[in-house]
């Protein structure tokens, strides 16, 4: 039994018991605060926030830092900024895997520098490649970049989905909704059931709350709707049904936010989620570093010393990688019936959430 299912399997009990925290599931490791590009969208690392990154640790301080993690999880999501940019990457990606065991390492990248670290696609599980529209006009516009890259991104995508048996891993198209591009997310649709690649949406964010034009738009909903009947159908769609339907009605969910904790580049925790730490506040924060502390528990203990217990409910970000792991704790019985009565789930990756 994976580490993830046992962490999974406690946390039932752990919700019976009224515990403030549950278990990790997955841990996501911002290697770096750095990118390439500038995205429109990009509330963290984007637009005028790509001249300061945080400072990175060093190959030997991630590795011992991984391990630590690696004693409470075997799934690790690496992630930026562009991560590709972290100076070590290949060694820190294939010992992490090789050495520390990771069981599960997703990596997610705007794959413009892909073709240079190859090396590291026989370490990586899952391949995430953000991809809004097939537009190239469109896409340069979103990311800021010239044309030439937007038509590099769609050229990698097509380049790594044909590479997926060979190296190992799965490709996963991450689509990010806005009004503007639905259109646009039909066409990425198609062209990961073309390719063989798997597909994941989530809402546009502004200031970490979905848009306001989604929330009020009919074509959204529509597509949503859209999205659950192509599900159904077989289409390679990440995610479960539950988190579809959340998706289209954008109402709070039941949130556990340290099933899937994020730490920065200096090895810092960010509790109890990226959003409520970046706002600041007496809600959240960065209570200690995880290379200081004794495990992953031992961190999220100060944290709730410190902040208090992580909240409840969530109207905030519906990204995949917080409302997903959050659904199937809550819902064990529906997301069992679900992958027992339908099988299009199994095909699509039921549980294999792709982070935001």
């Amino acid at each position: 039994m994976s580490r993830s299912t046992w962490n999974y399997l406690e946390n039932l009990v752990r919700l019976w018991r009224g515990a403030a925290w549950l278990y990790p599931r997955a841990v996501t490791y911002t290697v770096t605060t750095a990118c390439n590009l500038n995205c429109a969208y990009c509330e963290d690392f984007g637009a005028r926030r790509n001249g300061s990154p945080e400072p990175s640790l060093p190959l030997a301080d991630a590795l011992r830092l991984l391990a630590i993690v690696r004693r409470s999880v075997d799934s690790l999501t690496l992630t930026g900024g562009e991560p590709l940019l972290y100076p070590e990457i290949v060694q820190l990606i294939t010992r992490a895997k090789r050495h520390l065991g990771f069981r599960q390492i997703t990596l997610l990248t705007n794959s413009l520098l892909l073709p240079q670290f190859e090396a590291l696609l026989p370490a990586v599980d899952r391949l995430v490649i953000s991809l809004d529209t097939t537009d190239t006009a469109a896409w340069s516009s979103i990311i800021r970049a010239p044309a030439e890259a937007a038509q590099s991104v769609l050229d990698n995508i097509r380049r790594y989905a044909r590479r997926q048996r060979e190296a190992g891993y799965r490709l996963i198209v991450n689509c990010v909704l806005a009004p503007e591009s639905l259109a646009g997310a039909r066409g990425v649709l198609d062209l990961c059931r073309e390719a063989g690649a798997l597909v994941s949406f989530s809402p546009q964010a502004v200031c970490n709350w979905p848009r306001y034009d989604l929330l009020v738009s009919d074509r959204y909903a529509a597509f949503l709707a859209e999205l659950v009947a192509a599900k159904r159908r077989g289409e390679p769609i990440v995610g479960s049904l539950a988190y579809l339907r959340t998706l289209q009605t954008l109402r709070p969910y039941e949130c556990y936010p340290t099933l899937t904790p994020r730490i920065m580049p200096g090895g810092d925790l960010a509790y109890p989620c990226r959003p409520v730490e970046r706002a600041g506040g007496s809600h959240g924060g960065r209570p200690c570093n995880v290379l200081e502390a004794a495990s992953l528990e031992a961190a999220l203990d100060a944290a709730v010393r410190q902040y208090g217990p992580p909240p409840r409910m969530c109207t905030s970000c519906f990204q995949q990688c917080f409302v997903e792991p959050s659904l199937m704790q809550a819902q064990p019985l529906a997301f069992l019936g679900e992958w027992l009565f339908n099988p299009p789930s199994r095909h699509g990756g039921l549980g294999t959430y792709a982070p935001g």
